[in-house]
């Protein structure tokens, strides 16, 4: 029996559901951690062990997205992610034993990294790409903005942290039952037409052989680690190093993240005129131009807001670039690299910088950060230099 004929926006919007729900899950534990402190009777250093069993999951999931979508198909790799991401925040909200909240970890890790792998790879795409990719990205932003937003809300009428954690779970479900049901339709609406010439693990090895997918990944592990470690530590920075009130550095955190979103809202529309690397390049020097107005001048408000939006289309771009700048039969591999790599960057960047500010004082978070931006600004130029893009302006 073929596969039912739906109109392409329902894929579309499942992505778009999918990122949400995802960024639902992984923001809402900063603020569910001291809960969790409690409740197992940790340290912010033990905790970090929970930390890192998730980067075990997105190392799996770097290395076998590719695989399993070659072998199942996307639609159906993005329901095994989100049945195992459900999974993990059931257990997460049940369990008493401190070891298995740690194990459970790498599951979370791995079908959060399916589930990012996937869907960028679809997306990338798309016609239209790089409106869409803005989008998708943006709507991640709003999940960020979400997940704590709804644990506090939580929290401040009483409710336990084990019960923020099943409402997570029942968000993620419900991009289960919408995979299900695409599944149960014989709709397979985010697969991608592949060749039976192609050998799935041959394409791994070959992008992970490949000088310009590594660069790229290094490039975004450091990235997405500058843009976690701003929304982790601003807060900190603000109220502990600099005696912010707490309201006015609340909201400029929040205003942070709002310049993300709209930044990546826009997207589309800015790479129009001055093309995807003019626009990574110029988001480059707007980020270290922020990150220096953030150290140099400590009263200001509007350096966060400027990095939010300085630092949005680095991502997105980077990934819609990545089919235009090697083979078509690698593409997945080398996204599920590149997208793993950037959730590695999510953990262990923010974990350095707060070892780095635990040596000094958080005052030296926004220049610990000014060499990583430096180092993406190498990295950027050599891939520029390396690579010969497939029409920089196609499918905008």
């Amino acid at each position: 029996m073929k596969s039912k004929s739906f109109p392409a926006w329902v894929g579309i919007a499942l992505a778009f559901y999918a990122f949400i729900a995802i960024a639902i899950a992984e923001s809402g534990l900063g603020v569910l951690l001291p809960s969790i402190l409690a409740a197992y009777n940790l340290t912010p250093a033990t905790v970090t062990i929970l930390f890192f069993s998730q980067i075990s999951g997105y190392f799996v999931a770097a290395l076998t997205s590719s695989l399993l979508s070659d072998r199942m198909g996307l639609t159906r790799m993005v329901l095994l992610a989100a049945i195992c991401v459900t999974s993990a925040l059931c257990i997460y909200a049940s369990t008493p034993h401190w070891i298995v909240m740690v194990i459970t970890g790498t599951l979370l890790g791995l079908g959060v990294g399916l589930i990012d792998a996937g869907i960028n790879t679809f997306m990338s795409h798309k016609q239209g790409s790089a409106n869409l990719m803005g989008l998708l990205h943006a709507f991640y932003g709003i999940g960020a903005l979400a997940g704590p937003a709804i644990a506090t809300t939580l929290l401040t009428f009483g409710v336990n942290w084990r019960s923020a954690y099943w409402f997570f779970a029942g968000v993620v479900a419900l991009l289960v039952a919408g995979m299900l049901w695409a599944v149960s339709q014989r709709h397979l609406l985010m697969d991608l037409p592949t060749s039976p010439h192609q050998s799935a693990g041959g394409n791994l090895r070959q992008a992970l052989k490949t000088p310009v997918v590594l660069a790229a990944g290094l490039f975004l592990l450091i990235y997405v680690g500058t843009e976690a470690a701003i929304g982790i530590w601003a807060y900190s920075v603000q109220t502990i190093g600099r005696d912010t009130p707490v309201a006015i550095a609340g909201y400029s955190v929040t205003a942070y993240w709002l310049g993300l979103t709209i930044g990546r809202l826009s997207m589309g529309q800015l790479m129009k005129p001055i093309g995807a690397t003019r626009l990574i390049d110029y988001s480059l020097i707007l980020l270290i131009a922020g990150l220096l107005i953030w150290w140099l001048f400590p009263h200001q408000l509007w350096s966060l807001p400027l990095l939010g939006f300085a630092l949005s289309a680095i991502f997105p771009t980077t990934i819609w670039l990545m089919p235009r700048r090697v083979s078509g039969a690698i593409v997945p591999a080398a996204i599920g690299f590149l997208t793993s790599m950037g959730s590695v960057g999510a953990v262990s960047i923010p974990t350095g910088i707060g070892w780095i500010a635990d040596k000094g004082s958080l005052e030296i978070v926004p220049m610990v950060m000014l060499p990583l931006a430096v180092l993406m600004v190498i990295l950027q130029r050599w891939l520029v230099k390396n690579t010969e893009l497939i029409a920089d302006t196609e499918s905008i």
